[in-house]
């Protein structure tokens, strides 16, 4: 896999992607929805980050943040994946006689080839962060990232996936997680 080198420009945006190993569909069970967003929040505390906008689809998720230092991105990504990794893990480990938890535990699982400390993985190894320098921009993400579920067909309406920030922004309800505004 080619390295690139990543830029964080001080008082950027950063829009940013990641998945989950094999594209599993983790985030389909409303209890690992509310981990990822749980933890989303925990990080976002911890490493006084802003969070501008955000989506989670059934098996990747994006984000809209504004890391300060700029350079503290990969820490921000590492938290999240790290430890929403070890509680999905864990979890689905302690419900394995479930067929969902067993398929989903396999469908994680390293191959022999793989000398890790770890057996499975929940996301991939990369992130992909894209700098956001204009309004236009912007307003581009976040309407990418509030349409996603709409364009998968998940959802009829943008207003009927409760995980993302259209609510925040065209409801002003804060009651999955709250946003901070850049204007």
């Amino acid at each position: 896999m080619p390295l690139y080198h990543r830029v964080y420009t001080p008082g950027e945006l950063q829009f940013i992607t990641a998945s989950t190993y094999r594209r599993t569909p983790l985030f389909l069970s409303d209890r690992f929805r509310h981990c990822f967003v749980q933890r989303l929040d925990e990080v976002r505390q911890e490493l006084h980050f802003l969070l501008v906008g955000w989506v989670l689809m059934p098996e990747h998720f994006h984000v809209l943040i504004r890391p300060e230092p700029a350079e503290t991105t990969p820490l921000i990504m590492k938290g999240l994946k790290e430890e929403s990794a070890k509680r999905i893990i864990k979890t689905l480990r302690e419900y394995h006689q479930y067929p969902w938890c067993r398929k989903t535990l396999a469908r994680l699982r390293l191959p022999s080839t793989v000398h890790d400390e770890s057996h499975y993985r929940l996301w991939q190894r990369r992130f992909y962060p894209f700098n956001v320098f204009t309004e236009h921009k912007f307003q581009q993400k976040l309407d990418y990232m509030h349409n996603n579920p709409v364009t998968r067909g998940l959802v009829g309406s943008p207003g009927d996936w409760p995980w993302s920030s259209w609510r925040f922004y065209y409801w002003e309800d804060a009651s999955v997680l709250r946003m901070d505004r850049m204007r």
